[in-house]
């Protein structure tokens, strides 16, 4: 019997690309899809998430969202690359910076994911696997932001399963060691697709600065992160 649909996408393995650009929010996905892809088509819907495919200079791409977190960005990824038969996945999302010279609005492209999630332990690693992007996608990435001028820094990057921590000392702890931001989904991702032998990279937007304390708001969030967006689209054509 066919693994689709799921109980999470209502679709076959026909309607997606092979390449899917995934932000957390759905609002984003239709954002994106609606401003970058000729002829989106909404292939999926269950629970709000909505996934778009469409074309991008005649490269096929599937713009969907995968929640917020870990758990969710698990389940969504895991389904795409191993029922719905997607190579590669980026995620295009925010994060906030834990260094002083990571400004707002700065890219950052997620060489590696640390996590204070116990989400590897199901994959029974006798140690602490490092999550990591695939590597001629990171190269891609690095090299789109070079061409295009654009502000953007290169590292680690803390996956948090917590927004609000009980330990307020957790950021410094993590910053010390050189992490540049923190965000929720890229390890689960990273993960998911070094099981399934598959392309993933998390390119971010700095939203907001926990070292100087200064913010953007949603509706900027939503609507002006257009290099984030930009810089995955190219590089991801280099793999069609």
């Amino acid at each position: 019997m066919p693994a689709y649909p799921t109980p999470h996408i209502n679709a076959k393995p026909s309607d997606f690309a092979k390449v899917v650009l995934m932000p957390g929010d759905p609002k984003r996905s239709e954002f994106i899809a609606k401003t970058y892809l000729n002829d989106p088509k909404l292939v999926n819907d269950v629970r709000g998430v909505h996934g778009y495919t469409g074309t991008y200079e005649g490269m096929p791409v599937t713009v969907m969202a995968s929640g917020m977190g870990m758990p969710s960005i698990g389940i969504y990824s895991y389904e795409l690359f191993n029922f719905f038969e997607v190579d590669t996945i980026i995620r295009v999302g925010s994060a906030g910076s834990l260094q002083r010279n990571i400004k707002i609005m700065d890219l950052v492209l997620a060489q590696g994911a640390s996590t204070n999630s116990n989400y590897v332990s199901q994959f029974g690693c006798p140690g602490t696997l490092a999550p990591l992007a695939d590597y001629e996608l990171l190269k891609a990435a690095d090299e789109e932001c070079k061409k295009m001028g654009v502000s953007y820094h290169v590292g680690n990057v803390l996956s948090s399963d917590t927004f609000y921590n009980d330990d307020v000392t957790s950021n410094d702890k993590w910053a010390k060691m050189g992490v540049m931001c923190v965000e929720m989904e890229a390890a689960a991702l990273y993960m998911n697709a070094a099981k399934a032998k598959k392309r993933a990279l998390a390119i971010l937007t700095i939203s907001d600065s926990i070292v100087t304390g200064e913010s953007t708001s949603s509706e900027t969030r939503q609507t002006k992160l257009r290099q984030m967006v930009e810089v995955a689209l190219k590089s991801a054509k280099k793999f069609q």
